[in-house]
């Protein structure tokens, strides 16, 4: 499956929020990253030419932003967030600036369930404040494994 694919397989009551969702996080994005469709969404990753070490998991490219389309909500999981507590601390205390409805989170997944009230301006900026390098940085400076 590819993007194209992907986009085509999304409801028609999501299509709309997840290409612009989707637009608005391409066009935000420092250089480095890429296109791919991993665990199932689209995302943006870290090629393996860039980081051969790649995803500890799965020893593919590492990945950093997925969007997916899901029956009941729009999701963008961002990796940053998950290992960096400064950058999801911005998030939740810029999110009540754009938006009236209460912040639905998990560690990495921001899920949205009106297509209607999607804070686009807000995911720019969060996609602006990360590089490819800090996001490897980032990645490598921390054990992957769950905290004992």
């Amino acid at each position: 499956m590819n993007f194209d694919d992907y986009a085509a397989s999304v409801e028609d009551r999501w299509k709309d929020a997840f290409l612009d969702t989707w637009n608005t996080i391409e066009s935000h994005l420092p250089p480095g990253f890429e296109i791919s469709i991993s665990h199932g969404m689209p995302g943006f990753q870290v090629p393996l030419d860039r980081y051969p070490a790649g995803y500890h998991v799965d020893n593919e490219p590492l990945p950093f932003i997925g969007v997916a389309a899901q029956k009941r909500h729009l999701a963008v999981y961002h990796m940053g967030m998950y290992r960096k507590p400064e950058l999801l601390d911005w998030f939740t205390e810029e999110y009540p600036k754009h938006m009236k409805t209460k912040l639905n989170m998990g560690k990495s997944c921001i899920r949205f369930t009106n297509p209607k009230k999607i804070p686009y301006e807000l995911l720019g900026e969060l996609a602006e404040k990360m590089t490819v390098d800090e996001w490897i940085e980032l990645y490598e400076s921390r054990p992957t494994g769950p905290k004992s």
